[in-house]
């Protein structure tokens, strides 16, 4: 790299100034630089198992309100991707041990969308719970108190949901792009119909 681009590393002790958050899942499969086509120091990123945001975890919230108040990131990604092992245990209800706990957010959004998953043809049930569950953690992470005070304060930052495919490395936009809680509400029902209505790549 220092052969390729004199002086890469040297930019890179410079503070960050990514515009862009990712929070994704942990899979070692679904890298946030490499998908993006970004370079080391152009995105922040969180992961965790299923890349689920929930209020009482501190980690993810800590991270979120860094990128924001103190990066000043202009977007916050929230990306599943297809074959998710966590969403096919929590879809099946498979217990994998101490990830059970973790994996009850999944199944909570399963069972809150149970009629629209049951109406959808078994093949695609995992594809459907995983682009539900990154909607779902799209509006948990306007719901937080830093994106509600960002907002407030006029501050430009939007929420998007996203799903990366392992099978073709394509990103699919789940039609979920949030600037302020007035535009969630109508936001989140586009996304929910969409699952139904679009057949993904």
């Amino acid at each position: 790299m220092a052969r390729q681009r004199p002086g890469f590393f040297t930019g890179l002790m410079a503070q960050q100034k990514p515009k862009y958050m990712w929070i994704g899942c942990s899979d070692s499969r679904v890298p946030a630089n490499v998908i993006m086509g970004l370079d080391p120091g152009e995105v922040f990123v969180h992961r965790n198992i299923a890349n689920v945001v929930v209020h009482s975890d501190l980690n993810a919230l800590s991270t979120i309100q860094f990128a924001v108040d103190v990066i000043k990131v202009e977007h916050i990604t929230v990306v599943g991707h297809y074959g998710c092992s966590g969403v096919q245990a929590a879809l099946a209800g498979t217990r994998v041990g101490l990830a059970d706990n973790w994996l009850r957010h999944i199944q909570d959004v399963r069972d809150r969308h149970k009629a629209l998953l049951d109406a959808i043809p078994e093949a695609r049930r995992r594809d459907a719970l995983v682009e539900l569950n990154a909607i779902e953690q799209v509006v948990n992470v306007c719901q937080t108190t830093v994106m509600i005070d960002a907002w407030a304060r006029g501050q430009n930052v939007t929420v998007h949901g996203w799903v990366y495919g392992i099978h073709d490395g394509l990103l699919q936009n789940l039609q979920i792009g949030v600037s302020s809680l007035a535009d969630l509400e109508a936001a989140y029902k586009t996304a929910i119909d969409a699952v139904t209505s679009v057949e993904r790549a």
